[in-house]
């Protein structure tokens, strides 16, 4: 606690620091607020219809990453996702477009060429999912609108406000990371998430101690102590996909000879970070689309099953995805031929592997084999809120057993931890923690 109290003192010493902390903590303040005021129009005491549709299954994921905007028909409904799904397309089109490729190459001009094209999709995505979002809150709280107003003249005033509202997150966003502490879109994200933990733990705890077959306090301790041993595995997970130079890379399998001195090739344990899991769960949404504008009863069998995140079926397909595209996400981002090119350039080598293509066959060999492990790992983890689920845990406080949720909390704390570490030590003072330095995952999220 003296040691706690004394980093305390230490961070509001620092000048700068100390107002990038604050700053911060304004803008988180000002999207909290923002995610409940309801659109223009909508009664917000006739919204009970959306809130219970969100209460459970695919829809309680959204709610939690916008959150909660989503459930109180807020101007922020919408949330940070648009932009995460417009980036991640331009990611893959990185990859299968030599123009894009280009602008990567072009330094911070190719940066920002990216970047806007990156924000003119995320329009494009927010024209397409609004008018979604509001034809679902049609069905569920059609009352809510405002006697004399119809429902297609609010529509297009609606679209407009929801994508402002989506793209003003946005630019929090992007004011955090710059004046802030942290990546403001991931700490945004994070905020969402964990806006929803206070209540979802006071209802595990009253569902533990009043139900009759509750458990009582052993059931709670059991699943105090999962829930730990979840958290920490994903530290381990998030703390070893972080990017380092090749040269200091230490996670990694194999070595070459330069100069004497040992170097590591960049294979790593979980190369692909949670990238699997959000493209997975991309896919695992498109049932939700397809019942958007119809009632869920008249899906088919398959469509209702695959809208129960907790149903053996949803989960087996979730894990089976995740393990496929970990695969290919790694294989698109690291590229053996280009590996072994580099090493034969700067005289090195594998000892026993002739270079050059040989050498290119081992690695992609050596890839696929740490690759495995660490996409059942992943899928293990994303897992986790179902098999949390089996112990009765309520459906709230399960997400936060596992899946992107957790990944996301664990990577953003670390980071943000990591940057202000950064602060006190470069100012001689000691750092959070005594046995070592803070690792986060050493990008930018998404």
């Amino acid at each position: 606690m003296k040691k706690l109290i004394e980093t305390l003192k230490n961070i509001w010493k620092i000048e700068d620091l100390r107002q990038r902390i604050l700053i911060t903590l304004l803008f988180v303040a000002i999207y909290r607020f923002g995610s409940f005021v309801v659109l223009p129009g909508i009664n917000p005491a006739m919204l009970s219809q959306l809130q219970s549709q969100t209460a459970g299954g695919l829809m309680s994921l959204l709610d939690m990453f916008s959150g909660g905007a989503f459930s109180n028909a807020s101007i922020f409904a919408l949330g940070i996702m648009p932009y995460i799904s417009a980036s991640i397309v331009m990611q893959l089109l990185a990859v299968a477009v030599p123009y894009v490729q280009k602008m990567q190459r072009e330094g911070e001009s190719g940066r920002k060429k990216i970047s806007m094209y990156t924000r003119w999709l995320t329009v494009a995505i927010l024209l397409f999912q609004a008018p979604g979002y509001l034809m679902n809150l049609k069905m569920q709280a059609g009352a809510a609108l405002a006697t004399g107003i119809s429902w297609s003249v609010f529509m297009v005033p609606a679209v407009i406000i929801l994508s402002a509202g989506s793209m003003f997150i946005l630019w929090l966003g992007e004011r955090i990371t710059d004046k802030g502490i942290g990546n403001g879109i991931s700490l945004i994200i994070m905020i969402g998430i964990i806006a929803r933990l206070p209540q979802a733990f006071i209802q595990e705890v009253s569902s533990r101690f009043t139900a009759i077959t509750g458990g009582g306090l052993v059931m709670f301790l059991v699943e105090i102590i999962i829930l730990y041993a979840v958290v920490c595995a994903a530290i381990v997970l998030v703390q070893g996909v972080r990017k380092v130079p090749v040269q200091y890379a230490k996670r990694l399998v194999g070595n070459k000879q330069v100069g004497g001195a040992r170097q590591y090739i960049p294979l790593k344990l979980f190369a692909a970070n949670v990238m699997p899991i959000i493209f997975a769960q991309a896919l695992m949404f498109i049932p939700l689309t397809i019942v958007q504008y119809s009632a869920p009863e008249n899906a088919s069998w398959f469509v209702r099953t695959m809208l129960d995140h907790h149903s053996w079926t949803y989960n087996i397909i979730f894990a089976i995805l995740i393990i496929a595209f970990t695969y290919f996400y790694t294989a698109i981002t690291l590229n053996p031929t280009q590996m072994a090119e580099d090493m034969k350039r700067n005289n090195g080598f594998i000892p026993g592997v002739k270079p050059g293509k040989e050498t290119a066959e081992y690695i992609d060999t050596v890839m696929s084999r740490i690759t495995l492990p660490g996409s059942l790992f992943i899928a293990f983890i994303a897992v986790m809120p179902a098999l949390a689920s089996l112990l009765n845990v309520q459906d709230a406080f399960s997400q936060f057993f596992g899946g992107t949720s957790l990944l996301i909390l664990v990577g953003v704390v670390l980071d943000t931890l990591a940057q202000i570490e950064s602060h006190l030590l470069m100012r001689h003072y000691d750092g959070l923690l005594s046995s070592g330095r803070i690792h986060g995952r050493g990008m930018a999220a998404y």
